[in-house]
């Protein structure tokens, strides 16, 4: 080891590396809506990073709207729109960073939970 001590994961979920588009709705300081324009940049079931142009209210609820295609219509179970939380914000040039956790994560329930019996019963 170099000396170092190992920083211990603190995230349930891994992340994906992901440009994906998304339109950020939420509500000024004044209690205006407003529709951002932005990419994020990795996805979690719990979360994502985002990249936008405009400051967002810290600690705001936000609205996440994924665009698509039409076809994607076909399948009710996809995520197209989502409730995040702003957890922490950074600023970098001409662009803020935000660190969202989801209302509710993608991924619900565990795998243990979904087994399928093994064994038939005769």
């Amino acid at each position: 080891m170099n000396g170092h001590a190992r920083q211990t994961e603190r995230r349930k979920w891994a992340r994906l590396p992901l440009a994906i588009p998304v339109f950020v709705r939420s509500r000024d300081k004044e209690g205006k809506e407003f529709l951002e324009f932005a990419t994020a940049l990795n996805v979690s079931a719990g979360g994502m990073l985002v990249a936008v142009r405009r400051i967002m209210p810290s600690s705001g609820d936000l609205n996440l709207e994924i665009p698509s295609s039409p076809v994607a219509a076909l399948t009710p179970r996809a995520a197209r729109s989502l409730r995040a939380r702003t957890l922490r914000t950074t600023a970098g040039h001409g662009y803020y960073l935000l660190g969202l956790k989801f209302s509710r994560p993608l991924a619900q329930g565990k795998a243990s939970s979904r087994r399928r019996k093994l064994v038939s019963s005769l």
